[in-house]
């Protein structure tokens, strides 16, 4: 029969509003910790805890979340995680202390991950399989939105005193926005309406209905039954190898890169971030015009391709390339002694905010150079003696001309834009819509949240060793492990990840019942399955 006019617009709204919020919240704090740096003074272990603390908020999340959305409903999940999204918002907004900024960006970090996992299952379950996949890849082009929007905000607030306060009051607005929309979409669809006006053709069974419908318990994720174990493998798969690809590190510490190839100053590795969010609102929107045509798996294998092409590159170029600057908290030699904590007065007068925030006494050498490990001075205190870490990223030789370090930065920041552009027409969208489309309906919140729980490990694992890495094996060779990650990643979905465009959610869980591994996907597709056709059911029957 089809759904009213206003369904299918609201879908959007939903899907990309969600996104937008998420993508806002994931990614402002990359222009928000060169001020609150300087306010509270945070040494390299409390910024890694600021940053991580939302990661620890969306890991809870995972965990409890499916049983809230299986629970509750998809619709009441998404309303309630708005619910908490303003309250940590509101803490944020009004933090005076370290530990109220960590409490408040758990809160919101638990908001924006159940807030994810519902958006992408309600909207699959609510349109057709025409439309889903376009829908429920808005929800990525949200995301990059927001990415895009948090980074322009941040410049423009860059040297507004207390302008972090606003960068994390504005993540409200969309949130508000989406809850009214929510008010005028039902509350779901039942699976079995779904199934009744399909029937088999070519001698298949028809699915059972009612009572019949098979029940799924957790652990019913490792077993054999159904190829559940097999779907388990391509989810985990999945939104593993999105992380350890290191694209985390791109969206929360791009300043920080962007900083350490060239770009000098708060407000200009801000601006190339602007830049970068910009490239990913393109990539994205690419993305859902080919999700239908060319494939989940197709955009997949391209993706992954780049990633691993693009982010060695970044490896090499950096061996040859100076680096001026590292990860700020390295930089800060006495944190303690620069509070700069809320009432304090003449903070941020500068507009443009250095990368690493350094004393008067402390105009010294940057922290990363072409030079050696340098030993530890012998007399302790001095403000004249040298820093003790200075990594080295440049291979032995004479130093290139100027002309040659402008030219190998912009290179640089090239293949960070085709690494960020590949993620988004890749892992960034296909991820969410295949797990939402291979599980049942009876565990599918479940399942979806199960996964999400590694995605948020994995994510939290990535952002809180990436400046300890960068300290310990340098930033070539970290990029250059990323790459080698990607590789891994290409042929875990060569080999296990199915294609399902144009199927509706019945049919793929057919398909998945009937074949015992996963492997199977990876070449072709069974043409001997059980094939459906959907009907017209009059209301008397």
């Amino acid at each position: 029969m089809g759904h009213p006019p206003p369904v299918l617009p609201l879908c959007a709204s939903v899907s990309l509003l969600g996104g937008l919020t998420f993508g806002y919240e994931l990614a402002v704090i990359s222009g928000a910790l060169l001020p609150l740096q300087l306010d509270f003074g945070l040494s390299c272990l409390e910024q890694e805890f600021l940053v991580g603390s939302l990661l620890l908020g969306a890991l809870l999340a995972s965990l409890v979340g499916g049983f809230l959305i299986d629970c509750y409903g998809r619709k009441q999940a998404i309303l309630g995680s708005n619910l908490v999204l303003l309250a940590g918002s509101l803490t944020l907004g009004l933090a005076g202390s370290l530990a109220w900024l960590v409490l408040g960006r758990a809160v919101v970090g638990f908001a924006i991950s159940l807030s994810s996992m519902a958006c992408c299952i309600y909207v699959s379950e609510l349109v057709g399989p025409r439309q889903r996949g376009v829908l429920v890849s808005l929800y990525e082009a949200g995301i990059t939105v927001g990415i895009l929007l948090s980074y322009a905000l941040n410049y423009a607030l860059a040297g507004t005193p207390w302008g972090w306060r606003h960068m994390f009051g504005w993540a409200t607005a969309p949130a508000v926005l989406q809850s009214l929309s929510l008010l005028f979409l039902p509350a779901g669809t039942d699976e079995t309406a779904a199934h009744k006006d399909l029937i088999p053709l070519q001698g298949g069974e028809a699915p059972k209905l009612g009572l019949g419908r098979p029940r799924y318990s957790f652990l019913d994720l490792f077993r054999a039954r159904d190829n559940m174990r097999g779907r388990t493998t391509v989810g985990l798969g999945l939104v593993l190898f999105q992380q350890l690809t290191g694209q985390p590190n791109v969206l929360c510490y791009a300043s920080t890169i962007f900083s350490s190839v060239g770009f000098h100053g708060g407000s200009s590795a801000v601006l190339a971030s602007v830049g970068l969010g910009a490239v990913k609102v393109a990539a994205t929107l690419t993305a859902m015009g080919l999700v239908d045509r060319a494939g989940r798996r197709a955009l997949l294998l391209a993706g992954c391709a780049l990633m691993a092409l693009s982010v060695s590159g970044i490896g090499l170029v950096s061996f040859a390339v100076p680096m001026d600057s590292g990860p700020s908290c390295l930089a800060v030699p006495n944190a303690t002694g620069q509070t700069g904590l809320p009432g304090d007065s003449g903070l941020l007068q500068d507009s443009s905010l250095p990368p690493i925030p350094r004393t008067n006494e402390d105009q010294r050498e940057p922290i990363l150079s072409t030079a050696k490990k340098t030993k530890p001075h012998p007399r302790s205190g001095d403000p004249s003696a040298p820093p003790q870490l200075a990594l080295s990223s440049a291979l032995p030789g004479p130093p290139l001309p100027a002309r040659g370090h402008a030219l190998l930065r912009w290179t640089a920041l090239l293949c960070l834009m085709v690494f960020v552009s590949a993620f988004s027409f890749g892992f960034g969208p296909v991820t969410w819509l295949v797990l939402s489309e291979i599980y049942p309906v009876e565990i599918r919140g479940r399942a979806f949240a199960f996964c999400n729980s590694f995605n948020w490990a994995a994510n939290l694992f990535i952002s809180l060793s990436f400046l300890d890495l960068i300290g310990t094996i340098g930033l070539s060779w970290t990029f250059l492990l990323y790459g080698l990650t990607a590789v891994l990643g290409l042929g875990f979905i060569y080999l296990f990840v199915p294609e399902t465009k144009g199927q509706s959610l019945a049919e793929i869980d057919q398909q998945f019942q009937k074949r015992r591994f996963a492997l199977s996907f990876g070449h072709r597709q069974n043409s001997t399955g059980i094939q459906y056709s959907r009907i017209e059911v009059s209301a008397a029957s």
